[in-house]
Parts: C-alpha cells; structure tokens; sequence
C-alpha cells in the first residue's frame, strides 16, 4: 500500500513538473519578453509525454495547469488594463485576470482530455503512434479555432504567432493561415514525443504502421517549411514590380489618462501636426496615417476638426485617421444615437470621403455585455461611451490605386476580419491602434506579433499606427521594414509594395482552421468504434 501510494505521488509530481515546464518554455519561446522560437519545436514535448500515459481526468487537470500557469504570464497586463486605465480595485482586477487565464486553461485541458482519449495508452500500450503524431495538431488546432469565435472570441497569440520574427519559415500561413503553423508547430512536437516513445521497450509496435505515420509526419514538415522557403525567396521579385507607394505615419504618444481630457485635446491636435510636418517635409507622402482615436472628439461637431482638414489640405495628401463618431437615427421618443469607433480618410481637398466603423468591439472595453446585471464593470466605458459595431469590411479608396483594408485595435488578432478585407478589394492593410491600454507590459509587442501574420496571409503590405507604438511598416513576407519604440513621439515614413494577387488562403485556406474543428467529432465517432 505504500508502495502504490508513492508511486501515485510521484506520478502527480511528474505531472506537475510537466505542467509547469511546458507553460515556462512556451512563456519564453512566444513574443513579448523573450521570443526565443526555437523552443516552439519542444516546448509541448513535457506535456505530451505526460498525458500519453495519464487517465483522461488526469490529463485533463494536467493540461489545466499548463494553459492557466501560461496564460497567467502571457495575460498579466490585463491587470493594468483594468486597473490603472479601466478604474477597478486591485482585487477586481487580478481576479479578473485569473478568471480569463483560467477559461483560456480550458481549452488546453480539454485538448489534454481528448488526446489521453484518442492517442493515450493508460489502457492501451499497443496504441498506434500515428495517433499520436495526428491527433494532437488537429486537437490543438481545432481547438484554438474555437476559441477564436466563442463568446465573440479571443485568439491572443495562438502557437502559430511565435514565428512571427522569422518570415523564412512562416510563409505557408499564405496557405492555411497561421493556424497551418500552429498545426506544424504541434505535429513537430508530436513527432519528436513519438520517437522518444517508440524507444521504450515496453510498448508493442507494428512497425510498417509506425513508419508510415512518422514518414508522413516527415514529408509535412519538409512541405510546409520547404514551401515558406522558396515562397520568401521568390515573392521579393514579384514586389519590385508592384506598385510603391510612399505612406508616412505618426505616432503621438498621448497619455491614455490625458487622451480623453477636454483642456488637452487643442495639444494633442498640435502634436500630431508638428510630428506629421516633419514626416512629410519632402511632400511626397501619398497618405498619411494617425493611430486609432488620434482624434479625441467627435468631428462632427468640433470645430478642432478644421485644423486637420487643413492639414491635409496644406500638405496635400490623404490623411487617414481614428476618430469617434456618432450617428442619429428616429425623432422625437424613437431617437436613438449611436457612437461608432472610427477611421475617417480626408482627402487633399479637405472632404472626408470614406469611413469606417470598428466591427469586432472590445468586450469590457468599448462595451459592456450584460451591462444591466454587472453595473460595476462602467467604468471601463464611462470616459469614451458605449460603442456601436460596424458592418462594412468595404476597403477605402485613396485616388485610383490604393484602397485600404482598415483594422482597428484588436482586430488585428483575427483572421477573418482581415481576410474579409482583402476579399473586399483591398490592396493594403491599414492598423489603427492605441496600446496605451496596455503600459509597458509585453502586450504590445505581441499584439504586433499577430499584426505580422495579417500581412503574410494574405500578402499585402501592413502599415501600423499605435498612440504608443509599436507603429511600423510590414511587407508582405513579414519582414518588418520599419517600427518605432513604445512610449515615444515619432513620426516615420516608408515605401510599401502594393501587391493584389489573392492568396489561397484568402480564396479558401482561411477554413484549415474549421476543417480541423470539424474534424475533432470525426475522430471520436472513430475511437468509439475502436472500443
């Protein structure tokens, strides 16, 4: 009985220490602190090994572990979101933090579950190692999909998003997106938890069977990487021949608890002015760029609004910049006003000739869900107002040859919205942020990260305008051309390629990440009929 007992102690403590390494080495493979990628290829072998061996439950609390402890690292700005710009107590704050680091836990806990189910041997020591090199990507994929879109989704800095700093080898994203590389991420790992399995004698193999699983895990590999080889190495000569456009951008660094203040907005009015000069002294800027709610009033009735006008009048370009706006509808009783998180693109001749409204809002942040039942949240909204969604992914027109896919904030960490853009016509994908929000945290850094991948599937040049930085110019094989540092006025200016080819990824690859979803209840119809 002693026996039995510490080998059940052992076992809880390998379980942890697997836990705990496979959240520290994903913490420091992923962007932000440390971003060293490498560790991508082996930071899931820890957890892999364990689960293979573990009970379902077990591995399920096992997977828990991991996903909360990382998340915890990767997620702690939150508290300076909520706390020192959002108006909530310490306490409010940090549990909210725990509460997302635990439901985001989740997902890693069920694929735990699901994995130790269909590719586990805690009661099969002749399972097939093809089950575990395949299971554990389509798991793994199918499962970050889902998370995407799930109470209105948030995909911050999926697997795929660690190679964002090496565009040699992310490139197939322009086929399945960067869920492709996430997927590849997980079949690596699992390929390497198989060979180190495979040497242990207790388990009966049959090897034509096993050979083929880890020969076509091989050939996927060489395929994927191979592909993004050749693809970063040929798209460069397709870019000299594009279009160039020149687009200069500003970074104004406006304190995020002076942005909103009525005796401040006549400086921060002159402070993108005097930095956007400078940007354009040769005057031959095409457009230029402000970052989301550059304008800290509604246009529509401010009379500082003038002065921007003028601006691009003077200087005789486009601008493009974030503003909020607002529009009325009904009279009388049935009056209703709406307020939108804006991009407005001003033309040389001082008309405002396009708009758009942010169409994926910032839970908590630019709207309260339930608002009626959790009255202790409007803070979080009360200085900025209660935002309205956009519906039109209608790209906007700068002369006769740009035309622009507009993200705005954390829209940059979906695929879909950008995709949308692309499919619509645009040509080049323009990221309006403030990550202020954030401080100096490594939020930004990773909100950059998924900006990357935007621009490499659907290879369009991205140009990003943050209040704070990171701003910057994105090509479309992910090379960042030119970027700012945080908390610093810049005003930076570039030439871009403006590529139009579609991607497949755009006709089509944008669905891997579903097939992969879809493909979850397939497996376990068939591990029901292996019983």
């Amino acid at each position: 009985m002693t026996s039995f007992n510490a080998s059940v102690s052992m076992s809880r403590w390998r379980s942890l220490a697997a836990s705990i390494s496979t959240a520290l080495l994903l913490f420091v493979a992923m962007p932000g602190y440390f971003g060293w990628w490498p560790l991508l290829f082996i930071a899931l072998v820890p957890l892999l090994l364990a689960v293979l061996y573990l009970p379902p439950r077990r591995s399920a609390c096992t997977g828990f572990m991991a996903g909360f402890l990382y998340h915890i690292l990767t997620l702690h700005w939150i508290v300076v979101v909520l706390g020192r710009y959002g108006g909530l107590p310490p306490w409010l704050s940090v549990s909210a933090m725990v509460l997302l680091a635990g439901y985001m836990g989740l997902y890693c806990a069920l694929f735990c579950f699901l994995f130790s189910l269909l590719a586990g041997r805690s009661w099969h020591r002749e399972r097939s190692v093809a089950a575990l090199v395949w299971t554990a990507p389509i798991l793994w994929v199918g499962l970050d999909y889902l998370r995407g879109f799930l109470f209105t989704g948030f995909p911050w800095l999926d697997l795929g998003y660690g190679l964002y700093s090496q565009p040699l080898l992310m490139q197939a994203a322009d086929l399945g997106g960067h869920y492709l590389l996430s997927f590849t991420l997980v079949l690596a790992n699992g390929f390497i938890v198989a060979i180190i399995d495979r040497q242990q004698s207790r388990v009966h193999w049959n090897v034509r069977r096993e050979k083929r699983a880890l020969l076509l895990a091989c050939c996927f590999l060489i395929f994927v990487f191979g592909y993004s080889v050749v693809r970063f190495r040929t798209m460069p000569a397709l870019f000299r021949h594009c279009l160039q456009a020149k687009i200069s951008v500003v970074q104004g660094n406006i304190a995020q608890d002076q942005k909103w203040s009525s005796m401040q907005k006549e400086q921060t009015i002159t402070t993108y002015e005097r930095l956007s000069r400078q940007a354009v002294t040769d005057r031959t800027t095409e457009l230029l760029v402000w970052p989301e709610t550059a304008l800290p009033f509604y246009p529509q009735q401010d009379p500082l609004a003038a002065r921007v006008i003028r601006l691009a009048e003077k200087e005789n370009l486009y601008l493009l910049t974030g503003a909020p706006t607002f529009a009325i509808t009904g009279k009388g009783q049935q009056r209703q006003v709406a307020y939108f998180n804006s991009a407005l693109l001003i033309n040389p001749n001082g008309h405002v000739v396009g708009g758009h409204a942010k169409q994926h809002l910032v839970p908590f942040g630019e709207y309260v869900p339930l608002r009626k039942f959790l009255p202790f949240l409007s803070p979080l909204v009360e200085n900025i107002g209660d935002f309205t969604a956009g519906t039109s992914s209608k790209p906007l027109a700068v002369g006769k040859q740009l035309r622009l896919g507009i993200l705005i904030c954390f829209e940059s960490i979906f695929p879909k919205i950008a995709r949308d853009e692309v499919k619509a016509g645009a040509n080049l994908l323009v990221n309006l942020t403030n990550d202020a929000w954030y401080g100096r945290t490594s939020a930004p850094y990773q909100s950059m990260a998924m900006a990357v991948l935007r621009a490499v599937e659907n290879k369009r040049s991205l140009v990003r305008a943050a209040n704070t930085g990171i701003s910057g110019f994105v090509d479309p094989v992910g090379e960042v051309v030119q970027q700012t540092k945080i908390f610093t006025p810049a005003a930076i200016t570039a030439q871009v390629p403006i590529y139009d080819r579609q991607t497949i990824f755009v006709r089509g690859g944008y669905a891997f990440g579903g097939l992969c979803l879809a493909a979850v209840p397939i497996l376990l119809v068939w591990w029901k009929r292996q019983l």
